[in-house]
């Protein structure tokens, strides 16, 4: 039983095209699934920008960032754990054309860090793009007066930890998540004393982190990178706690996407049993006021 009476069931629509198909299709190339479904301006759009990042990115790293791995971690498949991995397509033709470089140790480009993190954010966005992709095939029409979009929802999280809840009208929610999560990756950083915010030192539990978004990026920036002749006492506390905030950011994201994505296909939003509860007592408060007051209405009627 839905209780929202804003989102009320609406006809179904006619797909623009395969859900998976478009989705997979973004997965390899950016911007393809829209192509796939129609959308060539926004496809054009999506592709320059997010391998643009890419490109910026392996010309600012040499293309090197695979070279951060340990030689003992070096697999096949050892690149299929980094945030480039979203951007399918791009990670297999850089894998191609760079692998893990030389066989010997090579001093980093002056701008390597930045460079690691534009590849890293290209590959987050077309997830993005990719959430984007599949909705569009499934609801090709956008009506008027319906909320943010579920993609755009989960991106603003990325930005800001609880953001799409904030513009989702769940204000408080969304600052009770900001605050939590920024402050266990701010803990995570002071315990650390800022060894967690290196991609060198840490490579997979960087890629966790990195899911915090904006929040460590900056950080990374402002004070990551310390140069250090012993890791700290609590370094590995901070490293894990750094990487389970951005983990749990990526829950934020898919409960703002599957908020926007209720609003906009008519069914009830997902809540907590806490708040379900509450609609359920404030429906039935208002079904009885409402059979009081036909009630009074009928009494005073004369026959």
């Amino acid at each position: 039983m839905a209780f929202d009476t804003e989102s009320a069931p609406t006809r179904p629509q006619a797909k623009a095209g395969d859900p998976m198909v478009a989705l997979l299709l973004t997965w390899f190339v950016p911007g393809a699934g829209h192509a796939y479904l129609g959308r060539m301006g926004f496809a054009l759009i999506a592709f320059v920008v997010i391998e643009g990042l890419y490109l910026a990115g392996v010309m600012f790293s040499h293309g090197m960032f695979l070279e951060y791995l340990p030689a003992e971690m070096r697999s096949r498949f050892a690149p299929a754990l980094t945030p480039e991995a979203g951007n399918l397509g791009a990670l297999l033709l850089h894998i191609k054309q760079y692998g893990y470089g030389a066989p010997f140790p090579r001093p980093w480009p002056s701008h390597m860090d930045l460079g690691t993190a534009l590849t890293a954010i290209s590959g987050f966005f077309n997830v993005i793009l990719m959430s984007r992709a599949h909705f569009d095939a499934r609801h090709p029409v956008r009506e008027s007066g319906k909320p943010v979009g579920p993609a755009l929802a989960a991106g603003l999280c990325w930005v800001i930890p609880g953001l799409g809840q904030f513009v989702q009208g769940r204000k408080l929610r969304g600052i009770l998540i900001a605050v939590l999560l920024v402050g266990l990756f701010a803990s995570a950083c002071v315990l650390a004393e800022g060894a967690n915010l290196d991609r060198e030192r840490h490579f997979y539990y960087w890629a966790g982190q990195s899911m915090l978004g904006l929040s460590a990026y900056v950080a990374e920036f402002a004070h990551g990178h310390p140069l250090l002749t012993e890791l700290p006492l609590r370094v590995d506390a901070g490293v894990v706690i750094g990487c389970v905030a951005g983990l749990l950011n990526i829950l934020v994201m898919l409960d703002a996407y599957g908020y926007s994505e209720a609003k906009y296909l008519g069914t009830d939003p997902p809540r907590s049993a806490k708040s379900r509860a509450k609609l359920e007592a404030e429906a039935k408060a208002q079904a009885e006021a409402d059979a009081s007051v036909e009630s009074k209405v009928e009494t005073e009627v004369p026959a």
